[in-house]
């Protein structure tokens, strides 16, 4: 992992990956790397365990890019965001979102939200069970838009592949978290819990109230 990382280009490519997810493409922009090179790049970080790939539950043509969860517990770089208020969005702000916006309060004093580009009527019941059986509620949580939530200066952190892709571009975070209520299995929200769990710990620690 240390020779992975022995390289100004791949480090930067953790960097980025550090809060959020992205696609090949959008780390080739970012960085000004040519797509061979940035393939070089990136077989190596996989081939070493630090990144893995995942396809697009939206575009199907595309693929994205994260951190193997852990893998860089000790190792990753100080990346901070100054924000006063952060809104975690999915399609149907239903499961995803709702649960990150409970685990953030136990984790930061930063003002959170959440909302979806297509807001479902109710939050998903199973979402609601493991929030509970984690200790947390979502008894009270409703589902909104996000025209009707997000402002100009919040951190917006798309939990959701789709979300994401139709956000298109802007300073705005991706976590491609599977969507659970596709299998609606106990196991997938589960799975989803400590996913964006995982993430908030990242996350938390970086993101600070802009100073007065």
């Amino acid at each position: 992992m240390h020779a992975a990382l022995g390289d100004p280009s791949r480090l930067s490519i953790v960097d980025r990956l550090a809060l959020g997810d992205a696609s090949p493409g959008e780390i080739g922009r970012l960085l000004g790397l040519p797509t061979n090179l940035l393939a070089h790049h990136v077989k190596i970080l996989q081939e070493a365990g630090v990144v893995e790939r995942q396809r697009s539950e939206g575009d199907r043509r595309r693929t994205y890019l994260r951190l193997v969860p852990r893998t860089l517990a000790e190792l990753l770089p100080s990346t901070y965001r100054q924000a006063p208020r952060v809104v975690f969005v999915c399609t149907h702000n239903s499961a995803r979102s709702q649960l990150a916006a409970a685990l953030w309060v136990r984790k930061s004093s930063v003002p959170v939200a959440s909302a979806g580009t297509q807001p479902a009527e109710r939050v998903h019941p199973q979402a609601v069970g493991v929030a509970r059986h984690h200790g947390l509620t979502l008894d009270k949580a409703h589902t909104a838009h996000l025209d009707a939530v997000v402002r100009p200066d919040d951190l917006v952190v798309a939990v959701c592949d789709s979300a994401h892709e139709d956000l298109g571009g802007g300073d705005h975070l991706h976590w491609s978290v599977p969507d659970p209520v596709r299998s609606g299995t106990d196991d997938a929200f589960e799975r989803a819990f400590a996913d964006i769990a995982d993430r908030i710990d990242r996350l938390a620690p970086a993101v600070h109230l802009p100073k007065e």
